[in-house]
């Protein structure tokens, strides 16, 4: 190889660096700690998600637990995957592990002099940070949960289930899915939808065409892969969530490229409503959302029970109908 080709491939070359991270969130749930970087580092000034690199002997949490103690003084009682983060900046490739931390011991404080600040989850989006980190805001702001209603015809039956869902199960995030009714009357189903999501604390999603949302202010829209792949840039403001529904690398592709803010990937098993469909499993489930770049959403004969296998192969959570649509 001549010298020009050994130069192409040491421009082309990107370091590696592996950090874990740590979205602490307080006891309530309405708060998390960001910590400001140095101005004489990378991306200094910025605030992050506390955590750092880590060492080659080092699992993700074995490194978390050092790093936080050496930049906080806290000890790390019980922690559980997030997210995990590919991204490429222009002279490095950066994979960020993160770990949401459910227990802590001691009082979180800026032990190498670094700003340390606890910061309600809905202020964060006012808090610069780089950009490798703005999909752990997404992560941290989402429930583990995310209902899909049925389809109903009785209004009646539709909002007791609803209510239901809402009290029983406590679910704070709901697709309002409807294929069945006329634009009319899902406008309809969604204004007493929302009221209950309001009502509750829940944001609500509408599955339907996003110019509804100039008619209903729903919390955002829910797209189809069908309405997905047609579209060439985000449908909606930022100031909504922009969902999607995916099953290969391809829909995935398309939804980080247009900025959805998170996605359901399906089907993990065999459902009734599709039994054609070849179901991917946890394997290759695993694999696609490792290169996600967005919260994950397992869908496709998911139960509660199937959460915390779900998040420890990286998802947000599980997705379902028939789970809460008791």
């Amino acid at each position: 190889m001549g010298q020009a080709g050994k130069g192409l491939m040491n421009v082309m070359v990107k370091r590696r660096v592996h950090v874990a991270a740590a979205a602490i969130v307080s006891s309530d749930g309405d708060k998390a700690l960001i910590a400001r970087r140095p101005s004489n580092v990378d991306h200094g000034g910025l605030w992050e998600f506390p955590g750092g690199k880590l060492a080659p002997y080092e699992t993700g949490l074995e490194g978390l637990k050092r790093e936080l103690h050496e930049e906080l003084g806290v000890e790390i009682k019980r922690a559980q995957p997030l997210i995990r983060i590919h991204h490429e900046y222009s002279d490095k490739h950066i994979l960020l592990d993160v770990w949401q931390v459910h227990e802590f011991s001691g009082e979180p404080f800026g032990r190498e002099g670094q700003a340390v600040r606890w910061v309600p989850l809905q202020e964060l989006v006012n808090y610069p940070f780089p950009a490798a980190n703005l999909p752990i805001l997404q992560a941290v702001m989402l429930p583990t949960e995310y209902f899909i209603t049925a389809e109903e015809a009785d209004d009646a039956v539709f909002e007791t289930r609803l209510a239901r869902a809402l009290v029983e199960d406590n679910v704070r995030l709901v697709q309002l899915r409807a294929k069945s009714l006329d634009e009319a009357a899902y406008l309809a189903r969604a204004e007493r939808a929302l009221a209950l999501c309001r009502e509750h604390g829940a944001r609500l999603l509408l599955n339907a065409d996003p110019a509804l949302l100039e008619q209903v202010d729903a919390d955002g829209i829910h797209l189809t892969s069908e309405r997905l792949m047609s579209l060439e840039r985000r449908p909606i403001s930022e100031a909504k969530w922009l969902a999607a529904s995916t099953h290969d690398q391809k829909q995935l592709t398309q939804a980080s490229r247009i900025g959805c803010d998170f996605v359901t990937l399906s089907p993990l098993r065999t459902t009734p409503s599709h039994p054609e469909v070849p179901p991917m499993g946890w394997h290759d489930f695993q694999q696609l959302v490792e290169r996600a770049a967005m919260p994950v959403f397992a869908l496709g004969g998911m139960t509660r029970f199937d959460a915390n296998h779900a998040r420890a192969v990286g998802a947000q959570g599980i997705a379902s109908i028939r789970d809460f649509w008791k």
